[in-house]
């Protein structure tokens, strides 16, 4: 695909919520529990240099051994959650996929070195339907979802979202799709608020330090009540790649909220990044 945008995209790291969070009635004590979220993911899309030609989605809930490239042209949707309400299970998300996009993909991480599979039968997963229901509702912008390697290596998916770099002047914005707290045992915990905010504090300070970012990301275990707040990391690591693929270049800070007093964020990597939360 040769470039055609006048515009390098940046590269986001968003929150997608619990499950059909934005589409079932919230808690009755807390009634507002998402809303900053989103509107949040409602507005993503204003802060770009211009409206992608296609996403590039990488979410915490599709693991396979190697780089794995959805290519249908009209995926269907995997509702990979449980327990939801009846009608959170009939949502719909008619988006376009990309197949003409999974060449470009495979022939940069081909060159990283990776080895990259293809799959037309699995429906986007509710980390990439979710959230692009409320970023783009329309529908009318291809999305190629891209799997986690199982193996979860921080410095692996870095290395990935930098062989994906070019890709950003090509008209195609790359999301990391997953939740930078992601406990669910102590979720619902108050005691588990302040591992919540040191870690948090500590993950936005390396994403604003460029020149150092790759490293702290990479040993992302060593910071503050890590493990507490990731016992398993697949919903951290798509930050790995949102970030590789801007390596270098400015990290802020762009969403942030308490969700049962656990503090979430969501980050913004390279051009135009507007005012930090």
């Amino acid at each position: 695909m040769a470039p055609s945008a006048s515009h390098r995209q940046p590269t986001l790291f968003i929150p997608h919520g619990g499950g059909p969070c934005f589409f079932m009635d919230p808690p009755p004590q807390a009634p507002h529990l998402w809303d900053a979220m989103a509107a949040y993911l409602r507005g993503l899309l204003d802060g770009l240099p211009e409206r992608p030609k296609a996403i590039l989605m990488v979410s915490g809930h599709w693991e396979t051994p190697g780089p794995t490239l959805n290519i249908a042209p009209n995926p269907g949707l995997l509702f990979d959650y449980y327990g939801f309400p009846e009608h959170t299970y009939r949502l719909t998300y008619p988006a376009p996929g990309a197949p003409w996009l999974a060449g470009r993909v495979t022939d940069l991480l081909t060159a990283a070195g990776e080895t990259v599979a293809t799959e037309a039968d699995r429906g986007w997963d509710h980390g990439v339907f979710i959230p692009m229901m409320l970023i783009r509702p329309q529908a009318d912008i291809p999305i190629l979802q891209m799997s986690l390697t199982a193996d979860l290596d921080p410095a692996r998916h870095l290395a990935i979202g930098r062989a994906l770099a070019p890709l950003r002047d090509e008209g195609v914005l790359i999301i990391g799709s997953g939740m930078s707290y992601h406990n669910l045992r102590e979720f619902f915990a108050p005691r588990a608020a302040e591992a919540a905010e040191a870690f948090d504090t500590w993950l936005t300070r390396a994403a604003q330090l460029p020149d150092t970012r790759d490293t702290a990301l990479a040993h992302w275990a060593e910071g503050p009540s890590a493990r507490a707040c990731h016992p398993r990391e697949e919903h951290l690591i798509p930050m790995m790649v949102a970030a590789g693929a801007a390596e270098g270049e400015p990290g802020h800070r762009t969403f942030n909220d308490h969700i049962f007093a656990k503090a979430i964020s969501g980050f913004q990597f390279g051009d135009r990044v507007p005012t930090s939360a």
